[in-house]
């Protein structure tokens, strides 16, 4: 490869627990990724030190509290890096739902009645509920860009169409949690800019395949879940520094007024936060070093992150290749010509998703069922629910392999 040496997937696997489970006499392969991934034992060991060693509050005289301090800003730093943004950029909270209501309820403060907010078909409904929530409490519009069955990426022409002068943000998914498509954010954010409304991205499914460049992208506001990417259950989310110091979030009165510790509603969630920043040390370990000592964690993360995406995309097409050459399974999202995750959804033919699940937990494959909370694309494609698969960094061909010929047995055992 032409950013980084292709990684070794034995060492990788080495340090992820969970990968030694056994079920039904089989090795436990997961496929749920894109619901939450296993986590190495490097973050669970920082979170436990957290906890033993470091516990306590933020902001007061004494040694603990001091090192509370410090391990929050060294998680501001790391996710900082990850996304390429400046660490009084990041805030936390319970994860990434949690976060874009309470960002959604600082913005409405803002708008007025009849303001419009775009949202689009593919996206996760916690990027759609708490912007119409602000239909009840701010009077709020909010308009839904289409999804394009065929080809099951955004309709970006039904997008533009729909901004007005009264627009005043659009929310899109960096990528969909349910088909795997990779929406084109740059082109998104030219049209927030050109109509004078702020970009927010939801980047959950996103950030553990594509490495993130807030600048880039020119968003205003991104969020994440350091649960998607080998971390714990926490939320990131990346706010513009001139926004998250002015815009009125709900907090406590003596509660700190500057960014991003305003953003922060309560006590957080400190050994979870300890964990986000040995998450993104583990993604960073994985570029090595490329024989520079001297090398940026930006650097080491983006060698990693080439990586990934070609280990991923090697998966992808032999997942592909296989479920759609099968006459008995519909395979949903765009082929691995197209930008996507290793995120494939697919049914069987006169099969109950939730059962197809069911047998392949029997033979020790972890897959997801349902619709992901991404409603509106289930129902878009005329369907109640679909089979998910998803691979990780520690997903291998040979789990990959295993799980092609339990779906092709699935059409023997009808």
């Amino acid at each position: 490869m032409n950013n980084g040496a292709r990684m070794n997937i034995e060492a990788i696997r080495a340090a992820f627990p969970a990968l030694q489970r056994v079920h039904n006499g089989q090795p436990v392969a997961y496929f749920d990724a894109p619901g939450g991934t296993q986590v190495p034992r490097a973050v669970a060991e920082a979170m436990t030190d957290y906890l033993f060693h470091h516990n306590a509050n933020t902001h007061w005289s004494y040694p603990t509290s001091a090192e509370t301090d410090a391990i929050i800003a060294n998680a501001r730093a790391a996710m900082a890096d990850l996304l390429n943004a400046r660490p009084d950029e990041i805030a936390f909270g319970a994860n990434m739902t949690t976060l874009t209501f309470h960002l959604a309820r600082a913005l409405g403060r803002t708008w007025d009645d009849g303001d419009e907010v775009i949202v689009t078909e593919l996206d996760h409904h916690a990027n759609v509920a708490p912007w119409r929530a602000l239909s009840i409490d701010r009077g709020i519009v909010v308009k839904m860009a289409r999804l394009i069955p065929e080809t099951m990426q955004l309709d970006y022409e039904h997008l533009a169409s729909l901004v007005t002068e009264r627009t005043k943000l659009i929310a899109a998914g960096g990528a969909s949690n349910a088909i795997g498509t990779i929406n084109d954010l740059q082109r998104i954010a030219k049209l927030a800019r050109d109509a004078n409304a702020l970009f927010f991205v939801d980047a959950v499914h996103l950030t553990p395949h594509e490495l993130v460049d807030v600048e880039a992208i020119g968003c205003d506001f991104l969020a994440c879940s350091s649960y998607k990417f080998y971390g714990p259950h926490a939320g990131i989310l990346f706010g513009r520094f001139g926004l998250l110091d002015v815009l009125p979030f709900p907090k406590l009165a003596p509660a700190p007024d500057r960014a991003p510790e305003r953003v922060e509603t309560g006590t957080q969630n400190h050994e979870g936060i300890a964990g986000i920043a040995a998450t993104v040390d583990f993604l960073a370990s994985l570029g090595g070093d490329g024989g520079d000592n001297a090398c940026t964690r930006r650097e080491r993360l983006t060698r990693a992150y080439a990586s990934l995406h070609e280990s991923g995309l090697r998966l992808t097409r032999m997942l592909w290749d296989a479920l759609t050459s099968m006459k008995h399974v519909r395979v949903f999202g765009p082929p691995p010509t197209q930008p996507r995750t290793p995120t494939l959804s697919f049914t069987i033919e006169g099969a109950d998703c939730h059962d197809v699940a069911r047998v392949l937990a029997e033979r020790a494959l972890f897959a997801s069922s349902g619709d992901f909370y991404a409603t509106t694309v289930c129902e878009r494609l005329a369907l109640e629910s679909l089979v998910r698969v998803g691979c990780g960094c520690y997903t291998t061909a040979d789990e990959v392999q295993r799980l092609i010929d339990a779906v092709e047995r699935l059409r023997i055992l009808q």
